[in-house]
């Protein structure tokens, strides 16, 4: 039969001193299957854990022995995507088919990313009372890791924010599980879903225009402090690109501006450290008659060699790096682009991107897939993967019009794409894609280039 425990919280008092020592744990009140249970451990740990000795009030103690240890304060607690998967579970949000778009759509669009910190490990001190006499050991404990979890950003944190305030009836687990079930209820043909969405829908839409017409934007504004030599306000806020520290206030004319390193947030950044960004653009010095400058841009810190851009490696500090490490990346960099290959006269370059490896040549990315030994590509890989590809490209093209630069290609799920230059049309696939002719091709770029913008600006007279 079922145990029965009791939670429990004993408050010890002393007899030497006003100091009052607690427990927590739970007493057993019926042992039911524990009885069997725990005379089948061999474990005395495992058996004892959490487990409290049946006790009433103003019972005398002996202690055996009395532990003290250092606590910290702990960071928040944050998810791993099967610990989300498990709290949406609980909360009745979401389906299991839903799960992996949700998590994959909030990482795509940057307001979540997965932790990279290992942590540090940092000393804590126990005492130990036993008989009398006090032990004290220093022992460790790693903290601070965020690996593998679902770290908010900073934009995360601003969206979150505005939505909270400006429609915290729809952030509500209960409205979200609510609007799953009437979801169910739709698919079982218990619930009208015309009703259902204009309920909703009618609700919803006077919020967002009234948040459209009187809500303020969200910026993640923090202001720092001022600026020593100038006095001028320093803050950091989310720009175009992401976080960014600013010199100057918001009305003031001339701002600078400089990009925060991917490991620091608005939330946390110093004055100092904000300072200290604006000291990049740096020169280094030169190597092979060419500029070596090291700065911070919109994807993180990196040297400039020449018209080469060289990224810094994961948590290095721009302002600590010298000519001599700067010299030993770039030289990497340089050996990493050189050709392993030429052919048909033209260099074959190899990488690692972003969908695995692959090699470039004439313009064109051609992935390597696992039936290439891709560190040692020969000759007779190179020109199979290369031609296999012109092949694929040749089929793709439906129309090519050189002279007016414009070409037809076929697009996934039976479209078709016009394109010039960064220019792309999708049509759809009813569309009668051989008929289509140059002139009526021209017609459709034109409509969809931008317009110049008028050069001449207002001139504002001085008062």
């Amino acid at each position: 039969s079922d145990a029965q425990l009791e939670r429990t919280n004993v408050k010890i008092e002393n007899t030497k001193n006003d100091k009052v020592f607690t427990a927590k744990g739970e007493m057993i009140k019926f042992e039911g299957f524990l009885k069997v249970y725990l005379e089948g451990t061999d474990n005395e740990e495992e058996e004892q854990a959490g487990l409290l000795p049946n006790l009433t009030v103003g019972d005398n103690l002996t202690y055996n022995f009395i532990t003290a240890t250092q606590r910290f304060s702990n960071p928040p607690y944050r998810f791993t995507e099967a610990s989300l998967v498990k709290q949406l579970e609980e909360l009745g949000i979401g389906r299991p088919s839903t799960y992996a778009p949700t998590i994959s759509t909030v990482q795509k669009r940057g307001y979540i990313e997965k932790g990279q910190n290992e942590g540090v490990e940092r000393n804590y001190e126990q005492l130990t009372l036993v008989d009398g006499t006090l032990y004290a050991k220093t022992l460790t404990e790693k903290t601070g890791s965020d690996k593998n979890k679902l770290v908010p950003t900073d934009i995360g944190n601003i969206v979150n924010d505005f939505l909270v305030a400006n429609f915290s009836n729809i952030l509500d687990f209960g409205f979200t599980a609510k609007v799953e079930s009437s979801f169910d209820d739709i698919s079982e043909g218990d619930e009208n879903w015309t009703e259902m969405i204009k309920d909703f829908y009618t609700k919803f839409h006077t919020n967002v225009e009234d948040v459209k017409e009187n809500a303020e934007r969200e910026s993640g504004e923090r202001i720092l402090g001022e600026h020593p030599k100038t006095g001028k306000t320093v803050l950091v806020r989310l720009g175009k690109f992401g976080p960014i520290a600013q010199i100057g206030a918001p009305d003031d004319e001339d701002k600078q501006f400089a990009s925060l390193n991917p490991d620091q947030n608005l939330a946390t950044i110093t004055l100092e450290e904000a300072l200290e960004l604006f000291l990049l653009p740096k020169k280094l010095g030169t190597f092979q008659e060419e500029e070596v400058v090291v700065a911070n841009g919109r994807y993180g810190p990196y040297i400039r060699f020449g018209k080469k851009f060289v990224s810094l490696p994961k948590g290095e500090n721009p302002m600590s790096v010298d000519i001599d490490q700067a010299i030993e990346l770039i030289k990497a960099k340089l050996e990493a682009d050189a050709p392993i290959a030429h052919y048909e006269n033209l260099p074959v370059q190899k990488g690692v991107g972003r969908f695995g490896p692959f090699i470039k040549w004439n313009g064109m990315f051609i992935n390597v897939n696992k039936k290439y030994d891709f560190d040692n590509l020969t000759d007779a890989d190179i020109a199979e993967l290369i031609e296999d590809k012109k092949k694929k490209e040749q089929e793709k093209v439906i129309h090519n019009w050189e002279d007016v630069g414009i070409r037809v290609e076929k697009a996934r799920w039976g479209r078709f794409n016009v394109i010039k230059g960064k220019i792309k049309i999708e049509l759809p696939k009813t569309t009668a894609i051989e008929k289509l002719s140059k002139e009526e091709a021209e017609q459709m770029i034109e409509a969809k280039t931008p317009k110049k913008k008028n050069s001449k600006r207002k001139t504002v007279k001085k008062k």
